[in-house]
């Protein structure tokens, strides 16, 4: 495996493999220079190359007293734990908070769940779609008159979970240079998703930032503000707000000239869309590009993965990055000093043990 190199250089993380947005911690800190070992049943293949890199492996049985003390001696020596099994597992495997905050007060041991680790649905199994049904976003997302649209997992799973996680994480390190004490970090995504909606939770009443589904300001329905169909079946985006990007969108689409009239009044909108709609259709994403990207217009092609990936732009970037022969997503966000980097995981989190056991 490269070096580790980044801002959490030194940085020592246990992670206990699941699913979901605990994988995904681990690997931003990783990508900022944090050593992490992972630790997995025997015989687990990696599923996500991508978003399980950087990573010491280690197969551990931890139905064994053998398995679990060897990660009590793997966390006597570490920074951060990582887990993201319900309540109560860790405890009954006997590597629950309190008593391994005791073998190493200066843990930081972060717990990622659903429900969080407290409240009547603690207990219970549940999916990204779950937590944000709970929350309000989910309701917010999707057309008028239709069921709500999942938007993937990314909301939930890493917006409200794995950022969140990795952000307490963070602020946890950051108090114990002055207390140099640990403590655990309760991360659920209901209560990451729940913070991401202050925004809307805080306009409530407001006819343009409405949550209402399909009728406010920033949910497709405004003609200023949505996706539209060009002549090849291919989308674009446009999110011309402000007035002179407003006007910069209409005049370089070359826009009925009543348009320019009435853009924030909410009666327009359906009417607008429709007029919106048939000049979009009339060009392909291509030739919309040429016209309005890198405009004020406040414009921008919908692609794909592989699209993203070309895309000049996401290229003078670097915003994915070639490493032992397949493609990855660069290391976010970037620091002037000491940047981070990908690497390769390897099965050699045995070897990392004890070396941090021996004080190397």
């Amino acid at each position: 495996m490269n070096q580790p190199s980044g801002p959490l250089s030194g940085l020592r993380v246990i992670e206990f493999s699941g699913i979901g947005p605990g994988p995904h911690v681990a690997m931003l800190l990783a990508d900022l220079g944090a050593e992490v070992v992972r630790v997995e049943r025997p015989g687990t293949q990696v599923s996500n190359p991508v978003v399980e890199r950087a990573r010491h492996r280690l197969a551990v049985d931890l139905k064994s007293d053998q398995g679990r003390a060897l990660c009590r001696e793997a966390v006597a020596k570490a920074d951060v734990l990582i887990e993201g099994f319900r309540p109560g597992v860790m405890e009954r495997l006997g590597l629950g908070p309190e008593e391994l905050l005791r073998l190493n007060p200066r843990l930081v041991y972060a717990r990622m769940t659903g429900w969080g680790q407290d409240g009547t649905l603690s207990a219970a199994a549940g999916h990204d779609i779950n937590y944000i049904a709970i929350t309000g976003a989910l309701s917010a997302i999707g057309k008028s008159g239709e069921t709500a649209t999942p938007p993937q997992n990314l909301v939930g799973d890493f917006g409200g979970g794995s950022m969140y996680c990795a952000f307490g994480i963070m602020a946890a390190l950051y108090e114990r240079e002055r207390s140099g004490k640990g403590q655990v970090v309760d991360a659920a995504i209901v209560d990451g998703t729940t913070s991401l909606m202050s925004f809307f939770f805080g306009m409530r009443g407001s006819p343009f930032m409405t949550s209402e589904r399909g009728q406010g300001m920033l949910s497709g329905a405004a003609h200023f503000y949505r996706c539209f169909t060009c002549a090849d079946g291919k989308e674009i985006s446009v999110g011309a707000i402000e007035p002179q990007f407003y006007a910069e969108l209409l005049a370089k689409a070359g826009a009925r000239a009543d348009l320019a009239q009435g853009q924030m009044n909410t009666a327009n909108w359906g009417e607008y869309t429709d007029q919106l709609t048939a000049l979009f259709a009339t060009k392909t994403q291509a030739e919309w590009c040429d016209l309005l990207e890198g405009s004020d217009a406040c414009f921008a092609p919908v692609l794909d993965l592989d699209e993203a990936r070309n895309h000049p732009h996401m290229k003078a970037r670097g915003a994915y990055v070639e490493h032992d022969g397949e493609w990855h997503t660069a290391p976010a966000p970037r620091f002037s000093r000491t940047p981070g980097a990908v690497r390769s995981s390897a099965d050699d989190g045995a070897d990392v043990i004890t070396r941090w056991k021996a004080g190397a």
